[in-house]
């Protein structure tokens, strides 16, 4: 059953387009990821659903009674009244129930004493509607979200105003997520989210039993929760089935369908007005009879628009300095914490040439902290950090903290490399999608995205052989962070970086080091070295999974050699399933190569037929048995590819 209904939905500001004509309808157990470039009008589309907006034409359905909750990015900026706690904003997400309770405890202590009939009749209702809406567990909720989402007992007796931004997007994620309206929708809920949280979050999504709708850049977290995706892009949105990976195989293989048939369109067209003008040239009467023919054919066909180039992506690539020695960082017994707080204890680790260690663990575990040490932008408590030979270090923070507010974008990078010219220099910027009068902007008015790829500008320029990256991929969109991944592999240097982008893990990582790893692994350090790259996430979690179950097997005293093997066994079904897969993609590579081949060649095949074989009667049955055999593999090749 529809919950929702947008039908050619438009929306501009003066004569400066953002949504045209967007049509798409959810049924109640939905789960629909939007994808699109920053900018495109995701966060729009959301605030015209919820009533935010008014849309210049079209129209937006919903189903009677549905209930409708949203997330928006900035909903962490909005205090409220700063004095509640946490765990009072959670329940103030419920009034009705909360009303309900507080005249149940007044017909309790006055009318319903009375024995009053219009007492017991009110009570009674007013109780059966309370039970109906969720009023015996909601609070219980309220407490369970929390403690997912990483307030401990203490945080959530502790005032609102006094919460970072994190905390607060964390919270107003939690309000939305206990209140299960009917058709949820979520603006980037996976920021500043660690990997546990978000795997947690993705549970939640799974078995949530009514409609969401989530704009998120994080690629692995939409595969796993969405069945539906709507790639928004040059003010039009398509509606695709299956989560991003699935989607954005489907767009691509549409693409070049549409490009291939408009190109078809294009060839027949010129064929077709060749033959009218060769016809009106020669001017006899009945030439001109079938030239006019010709012509009204042309025009009543039915034009093709030429697909629209993707929107273009930032392009970057990072400058190597003189390679460094083997050992590039050697971390010995380091112990990290503050006042009252101990981060870490005695971890240890070398980082060789040419590695890609990824650090990672939960949000306060001192994965920041351990990049400034490395930088020596902190002390340790104790232990030793020593560089290798030779080791130029190029830092990206995620706070973006090196950034000047009264700067353009224009001086900003440009104040970093003065022996630049200005066209040099604004050619940098137009690799980052800064063009025309983007580059006069302050950068105090420049978005979470617009900064994150003007600090990733600077650091292009520079020349390292050691990349030191915190939370690169947050405020990227998809466009940037895989510009971003394939930079990171061409690099030939040393990288070490945080992140909770489990895509990029799973690309990049040939090391994975998480911090504070838990009881099963000793010390405060799980140093693992990947020994298929291309899938480190997925291993490190196979070999964790393995190892914690092998853990608590041993403390019920229930391991036997039998389960051991099924772990085993396990283990080697998924690396055989990693292998199959990796087959799979190389040979649906191969087909789109070979097809590209194939179209070439009977474009080349039709352009001879009507040409120089136009009078040879014999090339061109041959050139027709060949643009046979061309259809039918091509035929072939489409169908498994769309498979």
């Amino acid at each position: 059953m529809l919950c929702l209904t947008v039908s050619d939905l438009s929306l501009s500001f003066g004569t400066t387009p953002v949504l045209e004509k967007v049509s798409f309808s959810l049924e109640e157990t939905d789960r629909l990821g939007i994808i699109g470039v920053n900018g495109c009008g995701k966060s729009t589309l959301f605030r015209l659903i919820h009533g935010d907006l008014e849309p210049t034409a079209g129209n937006i359905y919903l189903s009677k009674g549905k209930t409708v909750g949203i997330l928006r990015q900035d909903d962490a900026f909005d205090a409220g009244d700063s004095r509640q706690t946490v765990e009072e904003r959670m329940l103030h997400a419920f009034p009705q129930l909360l009303a309900a309770e507080a005249r149940l405890q007044e017909l309790e202590a006055g009318d319903l004493k009375t024995g009053s009939d219009a007492a017991v009749k009110e009570y009674t209702d007013l109780h059966d509607r309370y039970v109906r809406d969720g009023g015996l567990e909601f609070r219980a909720r309220c407490v369970s979200v929390l403690a997912r989402l990483g307030f401990d007992e203490n945080q959530r007796r502790q005032p609102v105003g006094t919460l970072s931004g994190g905390q607060r997007t964390r919270l107003a994620l939690a309000v939305q997520l206990s209140r299960e309206p009917d058709i949820l929708m979520l603006d980037e809920p996976t920021n500043h989210l660690d990997i546990a949280t978000l795997t947690w979050l993705e549970g939640f999504l799974a078995n949530y039993r009514k409609c969401f709708m989530v704009i998120s850049h994080d690629r692995y977290f939409l595969d796993r929760v969405t069945n539906k995706t709507l790639s928004i892009e040059h003010h039009r949105a398509t509606l695709y089935q299956g989560g991003y990976t699935k989607s954005m195989a489907q767009r691509q293989t549409d693409r070049e369908i549409a490009e291939r048939h408009w190109r078809n369109q294009q060839r027949e067209i010129a064929r077709q007005e060749a033959y009218i003008a060769q016809q009106r040239a020669w001017n006899r009467e009945r030439n001109i009879i079938a030239a006019e023919s010709r012509q009204k054919m042309l025009d009543r066909m039915e034009r093709l628009e030429r697909p629209t180039a993707d929107p273009r992506a930032i392009r970057m690539s990072f400058s190597e300095a003189i390679a460094s020695g083997n050992d590039v960082l050697d971390v010995r017994h380091l112990t990290m914490g503050f006042p009252g707080r101990t981060l870490f204890r005695d971890i240890s680790f070398l980082i060789k040439r040419q590695e890609r260690a990824l650090i990672i663990g939960p949000n306060g575990c001192g994965k920041s902290t351990l990049i400034k040490l490395i930088l020596g932008q902190l002390q340790p408590l104790s232990g030793v950090i020593e560089e290798g030979y030779h080791v130029e270090i190029g830092y990206y923070d995620q706070e973006n903290q090196h950034l000047t507010p009264e700067n353009t974008v224009l001086d900003e990078l440009w104040n970093a490399y003065p022996t630049r010219t200005e066209t040099q220099i604004r050619q940098v910027l137009a690799l980052f999608r800064f063009t025309g009068e983007d580059v006069f902007k302050e950068v105090a008015v420049l978005s979470g995205g617009e900064r994150a790829r003007l600090t990733l500008a600077k650091l292009m320029l520079s020349k390292m052989n050691l990349l030191v990256l915190d939370e690169p991929t947050n405020h990227l969109d998809m466009d940037s962070r895989e510009a971003l991944e394939a930079a990171l592999e061409q690099f030939e240097g040393t990288i070490v970086m945080v992140s909770h982008d489990r895509y990029l893990i799973d690309k990049l990582a040939t090391r994975i080091l998480e911090v504070r790893p838990g009881d099963c692994f000793p010390g405060d350090l799980l140093d693992y070295h990947v020994d298929h790259p291309g899938h480190g996430y997925t291993e490190f979690t196979d070999y964790k999974n393995a190892r914690i179950a092998e853990r608590q097997a041993a403390v019920t005293g229930a391991a036997t050699v039998a389960e051991v093997t099924t772990q085993k066994e396990q283990y080697l079904k998924n690396k055989q399933a990693a292998a199959e897969e990796r087959k799979k993609k190389a040979r649906l590579e191969r087909l789109t190569k070979e097809s590209h081949t194939l179209e070439a060649e009977l474009d080349a095949l039709e352009q001879e037929l009507y040409g120089p074989a136009a009078s040879n009667y014999v090339r061109a049955a041959e050139i027709d048995r060949r643009k046979q055999e061309i259809e039918d593999r091509l035929l072939e090749i489409y169908e498994e590819l769309e498979g």
